[in-house]
């Protein structure tokens, strides 16, 4: 089964104990074991855009703000493709990310063709 690791990070990396070498060592070890589907990490998230669509149909495309206020962000994500939630979750704890005040969000990936 496919399940999606978000990985959320303090918006405050300063106080991170959490080394590049960590991210590297989990990346080879996630690879390593032959269930990665995908995985990205994203740009700051000053390069990000967001658009609503109103009742009306028109687009509004906030790039600078307003942003919610949030401790966190959404800083990149594994797909992984393992039996079951159990095998997700222990490969979600040893995520770097999960360190410093992050969060990894475990999602299954839905199969409309199942």
């Amino acid at each position: 089964m496919k399940y999606m690791l978000l990985i959320h990070s303090p918006a405050n990396i300063e106080d991170a104990t959490c080394t590049p070498e960590d991210w590297m060592k989990y990346d080879q070890e996630v690879q390593g074991a032959g269930i990665v589907v995908d995985s990205h990490s994203l740009a700051d998230l000053t390069t990000a855009t967001t658009i609503q669509v109103g009742a009306d149909g028109e687009r509004t495309i906030i790039t600078d703000g307003p942003f919610a206020e949030t401790h966190e962000v959404l800083g990149g994500y594994y797909v992984i493709d393992v039996p079951d939630l159990d095998v997700a979750l222990d490969w979600a704890a040893r995520c770097p990310g999960a360190l410093d005040g992050g969060s990894i969000v475990v999602r299954p990936i839905a199969d409309f063709g199942a």
